[in-house]
Protein backbone atom coordinates (compact mmCIF):
# COMPACT_ATOMS: atom_id res chain seq x y z
CA UNK A 1 0.00 0.00 0.00
CA UNK A 2 1.28 3.76 -0.77
CA UNK A 3 -0.30 6.88 1.44
CA UNK A 4 0.06 10.25 0.64
CA UNK A 5 -0.02 12.56 3.02
CA UNK A 6 0.16 16.35 3.44
CA UNK A 7 2.99 17.91 5.72
CA UNK A 8 5.74 16.33 7.76
CA UNK A 9 4.30 15.97 11.41
CA UNK A 10 3.10 13.04 13.68
CA UNK A 11 -0.39 13.18 12.31
CA UNK A 12 0.56 12.30 9.04
CA UNK A 13 1.56 8.48 10.44
CA UNK A 14 -1.85 8.54 12.50
CA UNK A 15 -3.66 9.64 9.48
CA UNK A 16 -2.21 6.61 7.54
CA UNK A 17 -2.47 4.43 10.50
CA UNK A 18 -6.36 5.82 10.39
CA UNK A 19 -6.50 4.84 6.57
CA UNK A 20 -5.38 1.86 6.57
CA UNK A 21 -8.13 0.91 9.31
CA UNK A 22 -10.67 2.14 6.92
CA UNK A 23 -9.63 0.37 4.06
CA UNK A 24 -9.92 -3.67 5.61
CA UNK A 25 -5.88 -2.89 7.02
CA UNK A 26 -5.06 -3.42 10.55
CA UNK A 27 -2.90 -1.65 11.73
CA UNK A 28 -1.43 -3.61 14.21
CA UNK A 29 0.26 -6.46 11.38
CA UNK A 30 2.71 -2.53 10.90
CA UNK A 31 5.61 -4.39 12.88
CA UNK A 32 8.53 -2.42 11.28
CA UNK A 33 8.70 1.28 10.13
CA UNK A 34 11.90 3.14 8.70
CA UNK A 35 11.98 6.74 9.02
CA UNK A 36 14.59 9.42 9.87
CA UNK A 37 15.33 10.97 13.23
CA UNK A 38 12.62 13.53 13.17
CA UNK A 39 10.96 13.80 16.64
CA UNK A 40 7.17 14.25 14.39
CA UNK A 41 7.63 10.88 12.95
CA UNK A 42 8.94 9.06 16.08
CA UNK A 43 6.15 10.83 18.21
CA UNK A 44 3.46 9.87 15.10
CA UNK A 45 4.65 6.07 14.90
CA UNK A 46 4.83 5.69 19.13
CA UNK A 47 1.22 7.01 18.99
CA UNK A 48 -0.28 5.23 15.99
CA UNK A 49 1.36 2.60 15.45
CA UNK A 50 2.65 1.25 18.87
CA UNK A 51 3.34 -2.10 18.01
CA UNK A 52 5.63 -1.17 15.63
CA UNK A 53 9.57 -1.44 16.07
CA UNK A 54 11.72 1.90 14.56
CA UNK A 55 14.30 1.28 12.87
CA UNK A 56 16.29 4.65 11.46
CA UNK A 57 16.59 4.96 7.93
CA UNK A 58 20.31 4.28 7.78
CA UNK A 59 20.60 6.99 5.37
CA UNK A 60 19.68 9.68 7.18
CA UNK A 61 22.15 8.68 9.76
CA UNK A 62 25.11 8.57 7.17
CA UNK A 63 23.80 11.97 5.89
CA UNK A 64 24.12 12.97 9.61
CA UNK A 65 27.56 12.39 9.77
CA UNK A 66 28.32 13.44 6.82
CA UNK A 67 27.07 17.13 7.56
CA UNK A 68 29.74 16.74 10.32
CA UNK A 69 32.55 16.15 8.46
CA UNK A 70 31.65 19.14 5.88
CA UNK A 71 31.67 21.50 9.06
CA UNK A 72 34.64 20.38 9.90
CA UNK A 73 35.99 20.49 6.44
CA UNK A 74 34.76 24.40 5.90
CA UNK A 75 35.92 25.48 9.66
CA UNK A 76 39.52 24.05 8.51
CA UNK A 77 39.03 25.80 4.85
CA UNK A 78 39.79 28.98 6.50
CA UNK A 79 43.48 27.93 7.73
CA UNK A 80 44.14 25.21 4.96
CA UNK A 81 44.33 26.59 1.00
CA UNK A 82 42.72 24.89 -1.56
CA UNK A 83 40.65 22.57 0.33
CA UNK A 84 37.45 24.25 -0.36
CA UNK A 85 37.51 22.85 -3.48
CA UNK A 86 37.76 19.28 -1.99
CA UNK A 87 34.28 19.18 -0.67
CA UNK A 88 32.77 16.54 -2.52
CA UNK A 89 35.74 14.29 -2.40
CA UNK A 90 34.93 13.93 1.39
CA UNK A 91 31.35 13.22 1.06
CA UNK A 92 31.09 10.74 -1.48
CA UNK A 93 31.55 7.24 -1.14
CA UNK A 94 35.24 6.23 -2.34
CA UNK A 95 34.03 3.53 -4.66
CA UNK A 96 31.71 6.28 -6.40
CA UNK A 97 34.74 8.74 -7.43
CA UNK A 98 36.39 8.69 -10.64
CA UNK A 99 40.08 8.05 -11.22
CA UNK A 100 40.76 11.93 -11.48
CA UNK A 101 39.49 12.34 -8.19
CA UNK A 102 41.11 9.52 -6.20
CA UNK A 103 44.18 11.03 -7.35
CA UNK A 104 43.12 14.24 -6.24
CA UNK A 105 41.78 12.81 -2.99
CA UNK A 106 44.79 10.84 -2.35
CA UNK A 107 46.71 14.24 -2.41
CA UNK A 108 44.85 16.32 0.22
CA UNK A 109 44.60 13.01 2.47
CA UNK A 110 48.30 12.69 2.88
CA UNK A 111 47.35 15.84 4.54
CA UNK A 112 47.28 15.72 8.67
CA UNK A 113 43.81 17.50 8.44
CA UNK A 114 40.56 17.64 10.87
CA UNK A 115 38.77 17.49 7.85
CA UNK A 116 40.64 13.79 7.57
CA UNK A 117 39.92 12.20 11.10
CA UNK A 118 36.25 13.03 10.64
CA UNK A 119 36.52 11.62 7.22
CA UNK A 120 37.83 8.44 8.48
CA UNK A 121 35.32 8.32 11.68
CA UNK A 122 32.59 8.67 8.84
CA UNK A 123 33.98 5.24 7.05
CA UNK A 124 34.09 3.34 10.48
CA UNK A 125 30.68 4.68 10.86
CA UNK A 126 29.40 3.42 6.95
CA UNK A 127 30.92 -0.58 8.09
CA UNK A 128 28.69 -0.70 11.10
CA UNK A 129 25.93 -1.99 8.42
CA UNK A 130 27.80 -5.17 7.26
CA UNK A 131 27.30 -6.39 10.92
CA UNK A 132 24.68 -9.10 10.84
CA UNK A 133 24.76 -10.24 14.25
CA UNK A 134 23.31 -7.73 16.80
CA UNK A 135 25.84 -8.21 19.72
CA UNK A 136 28.65 -7.84 17.66
CA UNK A 137 27.80 -4.58 16.03
CA UNK A 138 26.30 -2.99 19.39
CA UNK A 139 29.87 -3.61 20.89
CA UNK A 140 31.29 -1.76 17.26
CA UNK A 141 28.93 0.88 17.31
CA UNK A 142 29.92 1.67 21.11
CA UNK A 143 33.50 1.68 19.95
CA UNK A 144 33.04 4.10 17.30
CA UNK A 145 31.06 6.09 19.60
CA UNK A 146 34.14 6.66 22.23
CA UNK A 147 36.40 7.32 19.05
CA UNK A 148 33.99 9.84 17.87
CA UNK A 149 33.25 11.63 21.20
CA UNK A 150 36.93 11.93 22.02
CA UNK A 151 37.92 12.79 18.43
CA UNK A 152 37.91 16.73 19.64
CA UNK A 153 35.74 17.78 16.65
CA UNK A 154 32.81 19.15 17.83
CA UNK A 155 30.16 18.67 14.90
CA UNK A 156 31.10 14.85 15.15
CA UNK A 157 31.21 14.67 18.38
CA UNK A 158 27.39 16.42 17.99
CA UNK A 159 26.58 13.68 15.71
CA UNK A 160 27.71 11.04 17.50
CA UNK A 161 25.34 12.25 20.64
CA UNK A 162 22.68 12.89 18.32
CA UNK A 163 23.00 8.74 17.10
CA UNK A 164 23.43 7.89 20.80
CA UNK A 165 19.99 9.22 21.73
CA UNK A 166 18.51 7.04 18.86
CA UNK A 167 20.70 4.21 19.64
CA UNK A 168 18.00 1.72 19.91
CA UNK A 169 16.47 2.73 16.43
CA UNK A 170 20.22 2.29 14.60
CA UNK A 171 20.77 -1.14 16.40
CA UNK A 172 17.32 -1.87 15.01
CA UNK A 173 18.54 -2.26 11.48
CA UNK A 174 21.02 -5.57 12.21
CA UNK A 175 17.58 -7.31 12.75
CA UNK A 176 15.38 -5.28 10.32
CA UNK A 177 17.56 -4.53 7.24
CA UNK A 178 14.82 -2.33 6.00
CA UNK A 179 15.89 1.67 4.75
CA UNK A 180 14.19 3.87 2.81
CA UNK A 181 15.65 2.88 -0.39
CA UNK A 182 12.60 2.33 -2.30
CA UNK A 183 10.79 5.24 -1.28
CA UNK A 184 13.82 7.38 -2.33
CA UNK A 185 14.17 5.88 -5.63
CA UNK A 186 10.24 6.36 -6.26
CA UNK A 187 10.92 9.92 -4.66
CA UNK A 188 13.16 10.99 -7.98
CA UNK A 189 10.50 9.34 -10.32
CA UNK A 190 7.91 11.71 -8.85
CA UNK A 191 9.80 14.92 -8.79
CA UNK A 192 10.05 13.69 -13.07
CA UNK A 193 6.27 13.02 -13.00
CA UNK A 194 5.59 16.37 -11.28
CA UNK A 195 6.77 18.67 -13.79
CA UNK A 196 3.85 17.12 -15.95
CA UNK A 197 1.28 19.17 -13.64
CA UNK A 198 3.15 22.36 -13.75
CA UNK A 199 0.34 25.35 -13.23
CA UNK A 200 -1.94 22.81 -11.05
CA UNK A 201 -0.02 23.15 -7.98
CA UNK A 202 -2.20 21.97 -5.35
CA UNK A 203 -1.99 18.80 -2.99
CA UNK A 204 -4.82 17.02 -4.21
CA UNK A 205 -3.06 16.52 -8.01
CA UNK A 206 0.14 16.05 -7.19
CA UNK A 207 -1.15 13.42 -4.97
CA UNK A 208 -3.11 11.77 -7.85
CA UNK A 209 -0.16 11.82 -9.66
CA UNK A 210 2.08 10.14 -7.29
CA UNK A 211 -0.62 7.27 -6.86
CA UNK A 212 -0.46 6.34 -10.62
CA UNK A 213 3.42 6.69 -9.93
CA UNK A 214 3.11 4.45 -7.55
CA UNK A 215 0.80 2.20 -9.28
CA UNK A 216 3.25 1.88 -12.13
CA UNK A 217 0.79 3.42 -14.36
CA UNK A 218 1.91 5.37 -17.45
CA UNK A 219 1.15 8.61 -17.94
CA UNK A 220 0.51 10.42 -21.00
CA UNK A 221 3.31 12.71 -22.61
CA UNK A 222 0.69 14.99 -23.88
CA UNK A 223 -3.15 15.59 -24.09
Amino acid sequence: MVFVAEGKEADAVRRFSAHLAAHRGDPAQVTQVCCDMAPAYISGVETALPQAGITFDRYHVMALVNRAVDEVRRAEAREVEGLKATRYLWLKNPEALTLTQHAAFRAVKSLDLKTGRAYHIKLALRRFWDFRYPKVAARYLRRWYFWATHSRLVPVIEAANAIRRHWAGVLAFIRSRITNGIVEGLNSKIKTALKRVYGFKTFENYRTIIYLIAGKLDLPTRC
